[in-house]
């Protein structure tokens, strides 16, 4: 809706309306929100977190509770990931991508923030005096005790740790060392045929009935999480 000089009251109360419905669902999510100054700026003020610009109460107004929910929280993944490596002014997050992970944790949840530097930033989410905060997340690749906590028991799988392997992700490759294994996830799972059946994979015999995921260290930041199939078979690379 655009707005005129002549119904300028009708722009106040509707913005007055629209800051406390995004404050309401903001303490639901745990989350403060700065001053909105609708009084002089109407349905063009700026919601704020900590500071962090999230959008103007008209765009904001638009969207239903969880993308509006959503998108805050993908701006504050972004703000703690560039503040974490110190970025410049104008870089940009590219992926959120959140991991899957065992629980209990300390944390909520465990993202990974890909930059335009293709720097993969670990950034959890947690509540921290009654209020949702983001946080850099300190990983060791080398912890077995670390990855046993994020990802459960490690899994057996064709490949080992300490194996250097080429990876396919988002069309583009990798080349890294397995820290990990772990057993994939149930939509993933490949079944050996019902016979006494067994498959091969990179000319590895492999009996188990699902194939393993793999936690590989590209050296680029928190390392890739991939399937089996993602893994390049030497002679294909």
């Amino acid at each position: 809706m655009t707005y005129s000089r002549r119904n300028k009251v009708e722009e106040q109360q509707e913005a007055a309306q629209q800051a406390q419905h995004i404050a309401t669902l903001c303490e639901e999510f745990q989350l403060t929100l700065d001053s909105i100054d609708w009084q002089q700026l109407g349905m063009q003020a700026p919601v704020k977190v900590n500071g962090i610009e999230i959008a103007s109460l008209f765009e904001l107004g638009q969207r239903e509770r969880d993308d509006l929910l959503r998108l805050i929280q993908i701006k504050l993944l972004e703000r703690a990931a560039l503040e974490a490596v110190q970025a410049r002014p104008e870089m940009k997050a590219l992926m959120w991508s959140p991991v899957a992970i065992a629980h209990p944790q300390a944390f909520l949840s465990l993202w990974v923030i890909t930059l335009e530097t293709d720097e993969r930033i670990p950034i959890v989410e947690s509540v921290r005096d009654g209020q949702r905060v983001y946080d850099f997340y300190i990983f060791e690749a080398d912890s077995l005790q670390q990855l046993a906590k994020l990802f459960g028991k490690l899994y057996e799988g064709a490949y080992h740790l300490g194996d250097t392997v080429t990876i396919k992700e988002h069309a583009r490759l990798f080349t890294g060392v397995i820290v990990y294994s772990i057993a994939p996830d149930k939509e993933t799972t490949v079944r050996k045929s019902a016979s006494r059946g067994y498959h091969t994979i990179a000319g590895t015999v492999y009996t188990n009935d699902v194939a393993a995921k793999y936690i590989v260290d590209c050296h680029d930041g928190f390392p890739h999480i991939v399937n089996q199939s993602q893994v390049v078979p030497a002679a294909a690379v």
